[in-house]
């Protein structure tokens, strides 16, 4: 258990948790959500005594080992495969005494608790950890120094993993992950045996690998049992309750101000208007439910679209050397209403195949045919640092319309998606999200036919990740997509590409074939179709294992909905007792009643703990004996 009691903090003087509660069962894993700047990471760093609250209390279970990605990541002359090894300190001090130890008893010792601890499998288990992240055999011998920033954070989470803590922190781990090591982890936290708590924006993350979300809104701490999803929607039920019942108390409120107001001059009433002021002081009031807008994203419309097909290749092959292409073989043609995503393992090529497309890389052999007056927007994560740190958005667009009026310079920066107190804040000033939404407004600027994105998500939260979704439905021109980001895959593409083995290729199945592919192989073998023709036998033979080990864990499955059924209903029951309890002329009429209704509402609050203990332990029990 996992308890945080009355927990304040504040950084540089900003208050950010405010006397926040909170309980957590063993094996929870929860996903820590709330706006950019909430607070999230500066949980993170109390939970792990990094940084002290200025009250409260975090209490966790004695011994507990708490686990969280380093900061920096490794850089040694260290083979990638000691350096996750040596993540396990019990495994590697063990190791170590064994080489001198002379005592036969304390020599037996050692060996057992080695056992104990599957030290003898530790090496398969890392190697399958590192190939899960995108390292195959050769690279994790090779030296954590050979690698760029990015792969060696994959190289910090590996390690972090395979030590197996009791408390496992994440901090948007999707950041440096390609779509197949994101699709990875999610099967990875989904199965992990002890308690994860991760911040993360990525949407499908947050529906397959936590069972509960965390929400940490206006300095307050959440608990909602289940998926992103379910989240959203119990949130959205309990805002409408709230604000049903702040407009009770409000007309409560003003029906007994004003009686005060008429009577409290006259003697004849001015006993009944004192006891009117002493009940307006114990009603209290009811929060208002804060609203936070989030600004749209709009891209301008291509102002006329060329026939199809805008691009075609045949037997195209790029690269940044002579003769020495990374992509070759390429036949395919990009029409006037395509939305593609690339799939395939970051390091195979799909950014190279979006410099191609986009021009900026010409191609080494082949026919490359372009429409006529095709225009093409391109962004991508690394261009953040073209911008101009100490020139505004507004400033940025002006440079592309000299001549415009202030007024439409402002309207173009709006369109963007930057609400107007942004618009004069220089760009090194911006948080990573805003600047993004600059980056994608300027990329597409010019209204063009085919706007490529390469993974245009990483600084957005989540309702700016929706703001995307809109903008990109809403878009009239072709679409390219490179993105971690599932969710934003399914919700704005209908074809997929697989970069792969040199090529480009059409991929015939759906995401969830995908994400199959990378889960069951556990390790980075892409192919270009969902099964090969031999294999149609054993899928079908997967899905009778899969049919049988449902049936056999039918009664668990239908406990588990039995629960789910009770706790809608004691949500439900919780809904209307506050409800009920927030009209103050309940406690004036009969206060007998209004103490026994508290009493019913403390009591089903009580089996609805019960019961979301009982559904954790048993989703638990249900997803291991599916998984296999």
């Amino acid at each position: 258990m996992i308890t945080i009691s009355g927990l304040t903090a504040r950084i540089a003087g900003r208050l950010l948790i405010d006397n926040a509660s909170l309980s957590l069962p063993s094996g929870t894993k929860a996903g820590l959500v709330g706006r950019n700047g909430t607070g999230k990471s500066t949980l993170f760093r109390i939970i792990t005594g990094a940084l002290s609250p200025e009250a409260g209390t975090i209490t966790l279970p004695k011994n507990a080992r708490i686990g969280q990605v380093a900061q920096e990541a490794p850089g040694t002359d260290d083979a990638l495969i000691e350096i996750v090894l040596a993540a396990d300190k019990e495994r590697a001090a063990l190791l170590k005494e064994a080489e001198t130890a002379s005592d036969p008893h304390r020599i037996a010792e050692i060996q057992t608790r080695l056992t104990d601890i599957g030290a003898h499998s530790a090496e398969a288990r890392a190697a399958s950890i590192l190939a899960g992240l995108g390292f195959d055999h050769e690279a994790q011998q090779r030296p954590a120094k050979s690698f760029s920033g990015g792969w060696r954070m994959r190289v910090a989470l590996a390690a972090v993993l395979f030590s197996e803590p009791d408390l496992l922190l994440l901090d948007e781990p999707t950041n440096y992950l390609d779509l197949e090591g994101t699709l990875w982890l999610e099967d990875y936290v989904r199965r992990y045996p002890h308690s994860v708590i991760i911040i993360s924006h990525d949407r499908d993350l947050l529906n397959t690998a936590v069972n509960a979300i965390v929400h940490l809104d206006q300095q307050k701490l959440t608990f909602y049992r289940g998926s992103y999803d379910q989240f959203e929607r119990q949130k959205a039920e309990n805002d409408e309750l709230q604000m049903k019942a702040k407009a009770k108390n409000d007309a409560a409120r003003k029906h007994l101000q004003s009686f005060i107001d008429r009577f409290r001059a006259k003697a004849t009433k001015a006993r009944q208007a004192q006891s009117r002021i002493k009940a307006l002081e114990r009603m209290g009031t009811v929060a208002a439910v804060i609203e936070t807008h989030v600004q749209p994203i709009t891209f301008p419309e291509p102002e006329k679209q060329p026939a199809s097909p805008i691009i075609a290749i045949e037997g195209g092959a790029v690269g940044y050397a002579p003769g020495k292409p990374i992509l070759r073989q390429i036949n395919l043609r990009i029409d006037n209403d395509d939305r593609i995503a690339l799939l395939g393992s970051n390091g195979n090529g799909k950014s190279t195949f979006a410099k191609f497309i986009s021009g900026r890389l010409e191609a080494e052999s082949g026919v490359v045919k372009r429409a006529p007056g095709l225009k093409i927007g391109f962004f991508a994560q690394h261009q953040l640092d073209d911008l101009i740190p100490d020139q505004s958005p507004v400033e940025h667009v002006r440079r592309l319309m000299p001549e415009a009026p202030e007024a439409k310079v402002r309207a173009r920066v709006a369109q963007m998606g930057l609400a107007t107190e942004k618009m004069s804040t220089p760009a090194k000033d911006l948080s990573g999200g805003e600047k993004a939404r600059l980056l994608m407004g300027l990329a597409a600027f010019d209204a063009p036919n085919l706007l490529i994105l390469d993974e245009p998500t990483n600084h957005l939260d989540i309702d700016s990740r929706r703001a995307l979704i809109e903008a990109l439905n809403d878009y009239e021109g072709a679409v390219i997509l490179i993105s971690h980001d599932r969710h934003l895959i399914e919700a704005t593409v209908d074809r997929l590409w697989l970069v792969n083995n040199g090529t480009v290729k059409a991929f015939e199945g759906d995401m969830e074939d995908y994400r199959g592919l990378i889960v069951q192989s556990g390790k980075r073998d892409d192919k270009d179709k969902p099964a090969a023709s031999g294999d149609t036998a054993n899928k079908a033979d997967q899905r009778k294992a899969n049919a049988d080990r449902r049936a056999q864990f039918a009664p668990l499955k239908k406990k588990i909905n039995e629960i789910e059924s009770l706790t809608a209903k004691l949500n439900k029951q919780i809904q209307l007792l506050d409800a009920e309890l927030a009209d103050p002329a309940l406690y004036e009429k009969s206060p007998a009643k209004a103490a026994e209704k508290a009493k019913l509402r403390a009591m089903a609050a009580d089996k609805l703990n019960e019961a979301e203990e009982q559904w954790l332990e048993l989703s638990a029990e249900y997803e291991e004996a599916m998984a296999g």
